[in-house]
């Protein structure tokens, strides 16, 4: 049974932690309890969340608060990990220079939590960032903790996935190409809006993650449109590869990778070869100047609207609204 639930605070001062409620036709209908963070509420709240659906579809509750008077916090909280996927779409593969058929290893990455925020937060563009990126992603929730090995297939991938969100992993590309910094690039404060739903799913539902569209339009514009079923590294094979190098705990985040379309785009081949003879600030001064002209990057005042649902409806992870801001 599908579950869609919100992390959320009556009082739009309070971004730290909050209530938690199923959201059914954009009302929210409380879960009994206090659960401090993710982890609690997958491992204490998670079968009362189905309760309260139950009850709600069944039209044994009229507890609900309307969604339009409340602030939707990060279903997802810190500290927790974040682990990563670069260019597992086929066609941003194609797009950054890569063969997907000749591709033959997962490329992981990780994001400092202190990046994650929630789905509707402003993104801060820190005052030495000129190239600013975009990157919608699915997010999976873990569910159970792991400190070995797995071997992790669609049959038994609802023993370590909770559930999906949407995840943005917002890139500086002028920190993370020139100094080969994927962390350090990847994790200024504000650089993963997480939300606004958190799905939860169990084992007969866990189909949906080979048919999920992705969107993520700039100003109103669609710059990245997919589906998950064409992932090159699909989440049940990723997650094994993942525990064989890290532990896996109850909240963590895993993004799974982002579509093509993103402002980023990679010089021709040529290009390249004549870029690598000269002195390095030279060929990153040239680098980030050929970026800036393509008039992608996100800029302050820019506003993002991404979305994740099914093609049926029936999973709809929200629609995050984000703006673009100057760091001081």
């Amino acid at each position: 049974m599908i579950c869609h639930v919100v992390h959320y605070s009556k009082d739009a001062s309070q971004t730290n932690s909050g209530d938690w409620g199923v959201l059914i036709d954009n009302q929210v209908f409380p879960i009994e309890g206090s659960f401090a963070s993710t982890a609690e509420f997958i491992a204490q709240g998670r079968e009362q969340a189905y309760a309260v659906l139950q009850q709600a579809q069944n039209k044994a509750l009229n507890n609900s608060l309307p969604l339009s008077e409340l602030t939707l916090l990060s279903p997802v909280t810190t500290p927790c990990r974040v682990l990563c996927q670069g260019a597992n779409y086929r066609q941003h593969m194609i797009e950054s220079g890569m063969n997907p058929d000749d591709k033959a290893f997962n490329m992981f990455f990780n994001k400092s939590s202190a990046s994650v925020c929630a789905g509707s937060s402003d993104i801060t563009r820190p005052k030495h960032v000129q190239l600013l990126d975009y990157e919608v992603e699915l997010g999976l929730v873990i569910g159970k903790d792991t400190n070995t090995e797995l071997k992790i297939t669609d049959d038994n991938i609802h023993d370590v996935v909770a559930g999906i969100v949407i995840g943005n992993d917002v890139s500086a590309r002028d920190i993370q190409v020139p100094q080969m910094q994927f962390f350090k690039g990847k994790s200024y404060r504000s650089f993963c809006p997480t939300g606004p739903v958190l799905c939860l799913l169990e084992k007969e539902d866990m189909h949906y993650l080979h048919g999920l569209q992705l969107e993520l339009r700039v100003n109103g514009q669609v710059r990245q449109q997919d589906s998950t079923a064409n992932l090159v590294f699909k989440p049940a094979e990723s997650l094994s590869e993942f525990t064989q190098v890290s532990d896996l705990s109850v909240g963590d985040l895993v993004l799974t990778g982002t579509p093509h379309g993103c402002a980023m785009q990679i010089p021709p081949a040529f290009l390249v070869k004549i870029l690598s003879l000269l002195p390095e600030s030279k060929k990153w001064n040239l680098f980030v100047k050929g970026q800036k002209r393509n008039g992608r990057y996100l800029q302050p005042g820019d506003k993002l609207t991404t979305s994740i649902r099914s093609q049926d409806g029936k999973v709809n992870l929200g629609t995050q609204e984000n703006l673009i801001k100057q760091g001081a």
